[in-house]
């Protein structure tokens, strides 16, 4: 196979990404991350190989840290990255390619598309609706077609992340300090086993949407109710907040973060269905 394209996704937006783009590329694939995880030693076999996913707290979620610790990338000639996000800076491209340098690789090119927002914890969060969402599918569209023409041609094009909307408000020093403390949170979460902030409320009609989504398989239904089990690891991915069609997967307030998810909305792609969210899982 000629191009490889590996991907991880909660909501769908990445999924979406992905798939546009292997309509674009000849002779590529679609390989989910997270059906590769369980393996001590994951073999890429395409000379192009690319990593689609979200940005998580700045950085790249944990399924796609281990998916590089774990990959052989021998076969590679020309290795890109996408990220989509909603707002954030993003600083997980020197990341990836600390992790890349260590198989004597790097990211030949990556880009960031802003896509719609999937976390509903903030005070100001507004569910997009169907004009939001064209309006950004538009821009990602046009900047596909330049991703295209880049990948195909296997050119060198790292670009700074000169479009985000939301930085840290306060001066240089202090967002400094902030940044490297939320970075290091979520360093920190992968080796205490990620979050345990998430619940189910009175609004519960057990369908089991949430276990379905799960891509850690953190959720398990136990009576009928979704528990999530403290001893397995969370990729935060936000699938079962947002995904939970009577929107009763909520997120607890953390020390210094409150959360609004039970006055807020949710999202996910509209391309994106239950189905192909679980489908990641390889079950």
């Amino acid at each position: 196979m000629s191009t490889e394209i590996y991907y991880f996704s909660g909501t769908g937006n990445s999924l979406y990404v992905a798939r546009e783009l292997q309509k674009r590329i000849p002779d590529s694939t679609l390989i989910p991350i997270i059906s590769l995880l369980h393996k001590d030693i994951i073999q890429t076999n395409g000379k192009t190989i690319g990593i689609v996913f979200p940005v998580h707290a700045l950085t790249i979620p944990i399924a796609v840290s281990r998916f590089l610790k774990k990959a052989d990338m021998k076969s590679s000639k020309y290795v890109f990255a996408i990220a989509t996000r909603g707002h954030t800076i993003f600083r997980g491209f020197k990341k990836m390619d600390k992790l890349l340098k260590k198989k004597n690789k790097r990211l030949d090119s990556h880009f960031i598309l802003n896509m719609s927002v999937n976390d509903p914890r903030d005070k100001q969060y507004k569910s997009p609706v169907e004009d939001d969402i064209l309006k950004l599918e538009s821009v990602v569209q046009e900047k596909l077609d330049l991703i295209e023409n880049i990948v195909v041609n296997k050119k060198i094009s790292r670009e700074k992340d000169t479009e985000y909307l939301t930085g840290f408000p306060y001066n240089a020093v202090f967002n400094y300090f902030l940044e490297k403390l939320v970075l290091f949170g979520m360093t920190l979460s992968e080796y205490i086993g990620g979050v345990n902030y998430f619940c189910s409320d009175s609004k519960c009609t057990e369908c089991g949407i949430c276990e379905k989504v799960c891509l850690s398989q953190k959720i398990k239904m136990k009576d009928k109710k979704p528990v999530w089990q403290k001893d397995v690891l969370c990729y935060m991915c936000y699938a079962c907040v947002n995904y939970c069609p009577s929107q009763s997967v909520q997120i607890n307030d953390i020390p210094f973060v409150k959360s609004y998810t039970r006055q807020n909305g949710r999202y996910y792609h509209p391309y994106a269905t239950v189905k192909d969210i679980s489908n990641q899982k390889g079950m």
